[in-house]
């Protein structure tokens, strides 16, 4: 048995390029799926305290996109689409790893991106499964990709994940029209302490993006971002975009309503693999192991056989808390998008393609972390 060495964010640093980009004339737009494109390369994760229709909303007419989370009926999931439609904005939604008629339902409804919402996405029923709906997408009217260009039209997008090696990118080559890579890495994700099992973001990233690049298929970096700095980095080794569930909780526009706590505003935040969440039924499958004898109902609705079947193979992958309330979207994405041009600025970029090109990453060491991170070693 041979061990590699992998890598996440606080591991590197991007080395400084000779440059002639100045920031403000970076350019941040991106493709989110062979098909689809955004103004910025920020995806919002399809969590329940995180991406209703409200924050969708508000987050597309900014450039990026918020995925319509699951943790609902179909029905209601459905409204949530036909709202964020209605505004303008392109829409992304979640379905279970093998719910087929959800996906049609919601691609029917006016979904143009179809997001396969699953912890470990490399399993062969997976990969049935999206087989699948691709070929129901094909039958289905193309969808006008934003209000800005009515005339140009793509069918029904599949970005699946979660995927975190080279062999899981190669089973969904000729599949995905974009593929999530993450096993872990998220702020309320437990994942890795239960199970054992994960890769390194950025490493995870690089795997990914060595096969899905050469296939032109865009790689969405999912989970580990605590800094405007990692995103950098990780649309540097490759990623096109990034989605974060962390960094939007807590705006306005997001679920819930703001607690006051010794005279600090907060709002909740739960992973999709938490206790609580779970309760709520409709996303279980996220993180349940594959049955073979799985029946999902076009509602979107188990069996209750199956259901019986998935309480008891659930182990709770996920936590809740609550984080401090942080105003309107707007200055989050105002300053995430600084930092990327500041960032592409800083290596000679003036595109995210061209940081593919321009980056060049040194591997640090602890002090150098240390060092990176505001610090004195006055005493007065």
């Amino acid at each position: 048995m041979t061990i590699r060495l992998g890598l996440t964010f606080d591991d590197v640093l991007l080395e400084p390029r000779r440059t002639a980009v100045k920031r403000q004339c970076a350019l941040v737009a991106t493709r989110l799926s062979k098909g689809v494109r955004l103004a910025i390369p920020l995806i919002a994760a399809a969590s329940d305290t995180v991406s209703d229709a409200r924050f969708a909303i508000a987050l597309g007419k900014l450039g990026g996109m918020a995925v319509l989370h699951r943790n609902v009926s179909l029905e209601e999931q459905v409204q949530m689409v036909k709202e964020v439609k209605a505004a303008g904005v392109t829409v992304g939604a979640a379905v279970g790893p093998l719910d087929v008629a959800r996906a049609v339902a919601l691609a029917e409804a006016g979904a143009s991106v179809i997001f396969i919402d699953c912890a470990h996405a490399h399993a062969p029923g997976i990969i049935a499964a999206a087989k699948e709906m691709k070929k129901r997408f094909k039958s289905l009217h193309p969808h006008s990709i934003s209000p800005s260009k009515e005339g140009e039209r793509v069918p029904t997008q599949l970005v699946v994940g979660n995927v975190a090696t080279k062999e899981a990118a190669k089973d969904f080559l000729g599949i995905a029209d974009a593929l999530k890579v993450g096993i872990g890495p998220g702020a309320i994700c437990t994942t890795r302490i239960i199970s054992g099992v994960g890769v390194p973001q950025l490493t995870a990233i690089m795997d990914v993006v060595s096969v899905a690049q050469k296939k032109g298929i865009p790689v969405i970096a999912d989970g580990g971002i605590r800094f405007s700095g990692d995103i950098v980095k990780a649309l540097a080794a490759g990623a096109s975009s990034v989605m974060m569930g962390s960094m939007f909780a807590g705006t306005e526009e997001t679920p819930g309503e703001i607690i006051t706590e010794n005279g600090k505003q907060y709002k909740s935040y739960r992973g999709m693999g938490s206790k609580e969440a779970l309760e709520k039924r409709h996303a279980t499958d996220r993180y349940a192991a594959e049955s073979k004898d799985s029946t999902t109902s076009v509602s979107g609705h188990s069996s209750s056989t199956e259901e019986e079947k998935r309480k008891k193979s659930h182990v709770v992958e996920g936590v809740t808390g609550k984080v401090r309330y942080k105003g309107p979207v707007a200055g989050i994405v105002e300053e995430m998008v600084g930092g990327i041009t500041a960032g592409m600025g800083y290596i000679g970029a003036a595109t995210i393609e061209e940081m593919w090109k321009q980056a060049r990453f040194i591997q640090i060491t602890g002090a150098g972390l240390q060092e990176s991170h505001p610090h004195s070693g006055f005493k007065l």
